[in-house]
């Protein structure tokens, strides 16, 4: 594949894990709509990331400052504040004794809001291709 059906492919499936996540979100599924939000931001990151290396893939990790930080993204802190709590939502969604703390803290009007941003990172990562 060319570099540019890589970034096709990162954003594709990207759009896919938005959708999913808006539709968890609407079935009260709070802490899995958090997990494919973080994805979505994710494959945007590696879009980027495949965009500003030479290689066309990604390092194997889920930590989002690492992969803004390889493709060489300038950004502002509170961005980066934001995908740091993000980064969240990758690991402790992952595993049972995380997701109780989660579902505790994580009801409707706190997820809506971090989906609010996390459309507002999107569309700032998507400017950055």
């Amino acid at each position: 594949m060319t570099k540019e059906e890589h970034i096709a492919y990162w954003l594709d499936t990207g759009a896919k894990d938005w959708k999913a996540a808006q539709q968890l979100f609407k079935a009260k599924s709070y802490i899995q709509a958090l997990f494919f939000a973080h994805l979505y931001l994710e494959k945007l990151c590696k879009a980027l990331w495949v965009k500003n290396n030479d290689s066309n893939t990604p390092p194997k990790v889920h930590n989002l400052v690492k992969i803004l930080n390889e493709a060489g993204i300038k950004y502002a802190t509170e961005q980066m504040d934001f995908m740091i709590i993000m980064n969240t939502f990758q690991l402790e969604g992952r595993y049972p004794d995380y997701k109780q703390k989660l579902y505790k803290t994580y009801k409707a009007a706190k997820t809506a809001e971090i989906l609010k941003q996390v459309k507002l990172s999107g569309k700032w990562l998507q400017e950055q291709l």
